[in-house]
């Protein structure tokens, strides 16, 4: 990632050109340095050791301590500079942070010469049970000169690399397989894409991108990587699908820039996208057009709920990217678009580069996900379980920054339902976030930024809990693993949860280490009736830790399952009782086989995204951006149980929770709702012509045989059995009818999942 900044000396200076990388934990990266470049390495979340690998005298003399020889990091590093046709045979090595560095601290150095280094993030493979995830260490090299210019290297050796200069456009060929980049050098500019069928222009026939055809065939404004991928022609033909993307944010609708468009706004003669593709265009005999209609990446529109089409600065940032993948031969063109009369490019147009790439290259496919905005993106990952989910399905979605199933191919999720319900299922929960929090003032920590009370929690025992903002607004939702007197591992959805507790950590003055361990760490759920039959047969526990069938209810254990080292919680996400496994992703395949083996006689079956939203809806569990946001509290959200009344020491939130609780507007509900209509998240709920609330969550219950729904409500209506209606259409023209029910609205009385073992196991 590349930013520009200032020289704060000099401030008629033209902007330097800072770049962004990380090192990942146990992994190393490569890049390059020019003599006088400031180089800043920085240990995000601390007691995290790094090997810094450069060229003899890169540094100048006594810059760094030299590290004692590690073969192991040695060689890392010279496969990171040898990917990258580096010589790595002259390095010299410098040891950087320890095991007690704290969180935020830093190097600083300036290159004395030119060339090429490698960063090595020092640490193993972490076992469920210990808290010492290698983290990421961040670098930024501040480079003297022009920001403008350039482009991140590329993902393989590319077959065809083009720039295309500011406000103009090119036209190029690309065969059956192929893979296009389209990135965005500078961030913030919009480029316009056309692709033709070469076959059928040679015989004279021109078929382009449809974005009406796309729009209907794929069921989405803009394709994504995944299942709904892929751009057609008016044939109905796809010519390409996207392969990664980091930004998301496009358009697919409108006209490239033309020049009636200028010449509205009073700038006739403008140099614009569709006047550029048609001079471009021109050698392959594509007759000229007034507007192109094209897929424009990068550019920021959206459609309001008045009807207006409105657009903003784009999303994109430097070195951000489209990667497609032709699915026939086609000629193509890219543009750099013109517009500087308004935000589309920032009002700065600036160069697009595009990237050829052999159809024999393997490129994962992939969303960027960013922990907080500045954040470098990661592109979406697969869980250590995926080979065997992926065996049984194809129809995975991005979650959260992971591929997860949505369903499974062989029955479908009302199936997958039923096994939960009646048998036991098996569902890859991974993207579950993960922190290690350690440390003297750990118990401190977690006291001050959670609802539940952390004094009152057992080492071996989970508590689920909430996090909040000062005004009460929830940050996420989580369980509290306590695995020594200051030792906690927190477990959530959100990566700012860990920003948050830093944050928190440095402004109160406590010595404690957040760490990472959600790439250490992952998890399947078993859940149902039969899972602790399941799971007894195959986790070994040594003496000191309760056994499978000793384990209470918000408890865990440690153990081993088919020889992996796993942690066994007794929690879940459905209202029945269950278990999730914990585990280092290189282990995941043995414990997924082995728990597959031990469940397939009594039915065990894979759960997907859209039976785990039933079954959650049916016990009343609360899911993020659904029942809470930032804009609501625990009580709003339906888990006021997780604010203690008794909790005496003061919290992130405590005083406007308290006032919340004595003042509550709105409350959590559960609707029986008449009909087999669908209902969905945000359908407004009325009493007459009033708007009193809003669903949350809905489904048709099979155990039930309803459709049911949690909303959230005004607490003047909120009284069960009181009649509501939701609505549809403009929530006037059409009604269905509700009545405010408790929930949970399947065991309210949760005796299924707290259900004990029979005595005699």
């Amino acid at each position: 990632m590349e930013t520009g900044i200032m020289d704060a000396r000099n401030p008629a200076a033209a902007p330097s050109r800072v770049t962004t990388l990380v090192a990942r934990g146990g992994e190393a990266a490569a890049f390059d340095i020019a003599a006088g470049d400031r180089i800043r390495i920085e240990d995000l979340e601390g007691r995290q050791p790094g090997l810094l690998f450069a060229p003899e005298g890169a540094f100048g003399a006594g810059a760094l301590a030299q590290s004692e020889d590690d073969a192991a990091a040695v060689e890392a590093a010279r496969a990171a500079l040898a990917a990258r046709g580096l010589d790595a045979s002259r390095l010299t090595g410098f040891r950087l942070f320890s095991d007690e560095t704290a969180p935020g601290s830093s190097v600083e150095l300036s290159a004395a010469a030119a060339g090429a280094c490698a960063l090595v993030v020092a640490g193993a493979a972490m076992a469920p049970d210990e808290q010492t995830p290698p983290t990421e260490l961040r670098v930024e090299i501040e480079t003297s000169g022009p920001s403008r210019g350039a482009a991140p290297a590329p993902l393989a050796a590319p077959k065809l690399d083009i720039r295309v200069d500011a406000a103009t456009a090119q036209a190029y060929r690309v065969k059956a397989g192929d893979y296009i980049q389209i990135v965005d050098v500078d961030g913030r500019q919009c480029s316009d894409f056309l692709a033709f069928d070469a076959a059928a222009l040679d015989k004279g026939e021109e078929f382009g991108l449809d974005p009406t055809v796309t729009r209907t065939l794929m069921a989405t404004a803009n394709p994504a990587p995944g299942l709904h991928s892929k751009y057609f022609d008016a044939r109905l033909n796809p010519l390409v699908e996207i392969v990664r993307d980091t930004v998301g944010r496009h358009d697919a609708f409108l006209l490239a820039c033309n020049s009636k468009y200028y010449e509205d706004l009073g700038y006739p003669g403008h140099d614009n996208c569709t006047d550029n593709f048609n001079r471009a265009l021109k050698p392959y005999g594509i007759a000229p057009k007034a507007g192109w209609p094209a897929i424009n990446f990068f550019y920021n529109t959206t459609v309001g709920a008045d009807d207006q089409i409105t657009m903003d600065e784009p999303w994109s940032r430097p070195g951000d990217y489209v990667l497609l993948r032709a699915l026939t031969d086609l000629v193509c063109a890219s543009s750099s678009c013109a517009d500087d009369v308004d935000p589309a490019n920032g009002w700065q147009p600036t160069d697009i580069q595009i990237r050829v790439y052999d159809a024999s290259e393997n490129f994962s496919r992939g969303i960027a996900h960013r922990m907080t905005p500045d954040s470098e993106p990661r592109l979406t990952r697969e869980s250590g379980f995926h080979p065997r989910a992926s065996a049984m399905t194809r129809k995975f979605v991005e979650y959260r920054g992971f591929w997860l199933a949505d369903c499974y191919s062989d029955e479908g999720p009302i199936a997958e339902y039923w096994a939960c319900r009646e048998r036991a299922a098996i569902m890859d929960l991974s993207p579950l976030r993960k922190f290690e929090v350690i440390g003297p003032d750990a118990e401190a920590l977690m006291q001050l930024a959670v609802t539940r009370d952390m004094k009152k929690l057992a080492v071996g025992q989970v508590v689920y809990t909430a996090m909040c903002y000062p005004h009460g607004g929830m940050i996420d939702d989580g369980t509290v693993f306590r695995l020594a007197p200051q030792n906690f591992r927190w477990i959530c959805g959100d990566d700012y949860c860990g920003v948050h507790l830093r944050e928190l950590a440095a402004e109160h003055g406590l010595k404690v280490w957040v760490k990472s361990s959600t790439d250490q760490l992952h998890n399947v759920a078993v859940q149902g009736p039969k899972s602790r039959e399941i799971l007894s047969q195959i986790v070994e526990t040594p003496p000191h830790q309760p056994s499978l069938n000793e384990l209470k209810w918000f408890r865990f254990t440690v153990g081993k399952i088919a020889g992996a080292p796993v942690v066994v919680s007794r929690t879940g996400y459905t209202g029945e009782l269950g278990y999730e496994v914990w585990c280092h992703p290189d282990k995941a395949t043995l414990v997924w086989d082995a728990i597959w083996e031990s469940g397939r006689p009594h039915g065990l079956k894979p759960l997907g995204l859209q039976a785990l939203d039933m079954v959650r809806i049916e016990a009343g569990l609360a899911f993020a951006g659904y029942e809470f946001c930032d804009q609501t509290d625990p009580f709003e959200a339906g888990i006021g149980f997780a604010v203690p009344a008794g909790k005496t020491d003061p919290y992130v939130g405590a005083e406007a929770l308290k006032r919340r609780r004595e003042h509550p507007s709105k409350k959590l509900v559960g609707l029986d709702v008449s009909g087999a209509e669908a209902i969905g998240h945000g359908d407004c709920v009325h009493v007459g012509r009033a708007q009193i609330g809003v669903v949350t969550s809905a489904t048709r219950s099979p155990v039930l045989g309803k459709t049911i729904a949690l909303a959230r409500l005004d607490v003047a209506h909120s009284e069960p059995g009181t009649k509501v209606e939701i609505g549809k259409l403009d929530g006037q023209q059409k009604r269905i009818a509700a009545t405010v029910v408790a929930f949970p609205h399947y065991d309210p009385t949760k005796s299924r999942v707290r259900a004990e073992a029979p005595a005699s196991a």
